[in-house]
């Protein structure tokens, strides 16, 4: 009979040749593919899916990974293709990631796997969304137990896959995801120590706990660390030229001379270079002060225009915290009075992938009720969560506040 579907004996001496090669020519600071750590059993085929390569297709297949299209990067309420949505910008943090990686010969398949998942778990309306779902959650929490939990899109993001979808990751990749957090900017980084799924799993635990416990983090692999820079790199020029598109600055501004250069292309490429030249053959990722310094003040100053203006805030103060909120209390009483017709249970609870991860065989919950509230917002695109708060009139009021910029503002 022939064997449509199995390999050879030769085949898969071939097949894992091209295994051992790949791993024979990576730098002795990489994560070598039987470096692995996973909890669970091996993958399908892993002879042509090494353990990193399996991780991305978990990341790509699951059920989350589409709704990057219409979440939010950094502005809200635009209709303007040219405003980065986070679907490109992980797009662009993978690029780059694996540009910097191939240069220092690192692990590229894991790098891929942490930069396609790293910002899984961010909500509708990007940071500022995050924040509102955030103060919901330990407000939530601390009311009903009296103790105070604390959201945050990058812990979600390796809650989604360690709990949520039990999609069997490896340690490095949950560990790179988790600690991606690159809000703020750093000379040089290093991996942890972080050897087990127990020290993980209490590591994730913390997060939730302890306010900014997450941004002690640190990947424990230097790809983990590439991603992390990389993030940096790619929203750093990118927030610029979206604040232009916008017309948040003006072109004198947009134009401002800076060490990194000006035009996205030039900051991307510069730090990619400087990074690279500070790097090879080190066990750590290292920039020159003065480009590390320029990159700092430039984000700092994006950050300043964006987050603490208060006409760019005004907006999602007005109409997206009070839908948050009303949100939130409505989908805690849908699940206290176990309303089944509510959009909490038929978009969400009871997806058919989600199902067995909330119900046991007997169809109860298995969740607490903040975590399946936080969990089922956090999912949604923008367009989604004006929608149902339209679907169940919310807050007619706030959502009448939602203005649009058409593309001929």
């Amino acid at each position: 009979m022939k064997r449509y579907f199995d390999f050879t004996t030769a085949e898969k001496r071939y097949l894992e040749e091209i295994n051992d090669a790949y791993d024979r020519n990576l730098s002795v600071f990489a994560t070598k593919n039987e470096d692995v750590v996973r909890s669970n059993r091996a993958p399908r085929y892993d002879i042509i899916r090494p353990p990193y390569a399996y991780d991305v297709d978990c990341i790509i297949y699951n059920p989350f990974y589409n709704r990057y299209t219409d979440k939010t990067q950094v502005f809200s309420f635009y209709k303007n293709d040219d405003v980065t949505r986070r679907s490109l910008h992980v797009q662009l943090v993978s690029k780059i990631a694996r540009t910097i990686g191939r240069a220092l010969r690192l692990n590229l398949d894991l790098i891929e796997a942490i930069a396609l998942g790293h910002d899984m778990g961010h909500t509708p309306f990007g940071h500022k969304g995050e924040e509102l779902l955030s103060e919901c959650y330990e407000e939530s929490t601390y009311e009903r137990t009296g103790k105070r939990r604390y959201f945050n899109h990058n812990v979600h993001s390796a809650r989604i896959f360690r709990v949520i979808l039990q999609s069997n990751l490896t340690l490095q990749t949950l560990s790179g995801i988790l600690a991606h957090n690159g809000e703020r900017v750093y000379k040089e980084y290093s991996p942890s120590g972080l050897s087990t799924f127990e020290e993980f799993d209490e590591i994730l635990e913390n997060c939730y706990t302890e306010k900014n416990f997450h941004k002690k983090l640190r990947p424990n692999t230097l790809e983990g660390c590439v991603v992390r820079i990389s993030d940096m790199i790619a929203y750093a020029g990118k927030d610029r030229l979206d604040l232009y598109h916008v017309k948040a600055i003006s072109e004198e501004m947009f134009k401002s001379e800076r060490l990194i250069g000006t035009r996205n292309s030039d900051i991307i490429s510069n730090v990619i270079v400087n990074t690279i030249k500070n790097s090879i053959n080190q066990p750590s990722l290292n920039m020159d002060e003065e480009v590390f310094l320029d990159l700092r003040d430039l984000i700092a100053e994006n950050n300043e225009l964006i987050y603490l203006n208060e006409d760019r805030v005004e907006p999602y103060d007005e109409s997206i915290k009070p839908l948050m909120k009303k949100l939130y209390k409505r989908f805690m009483e849908d699940i206290e009075s176990g309303n089944m017709s509510s959009p909490l249970f038929r978009h969400y609870v009871d997806n058919p992938v989600l199902a067995l991860r909330y119900r046991n065989s007997k169809g109860q919950l298995l969740a607490d009720a903040d975590d399946i509230v936080a969990d089922s917002i956090a999912c949604m695109t923008d367009d989604y969560f004006v929608d149902v708060c339209e679907e169940l009139h919310i807050d007619d009021e706030a959502l009448s506040e939602i203005k649009y910029h058409s593309y001929f503002d």
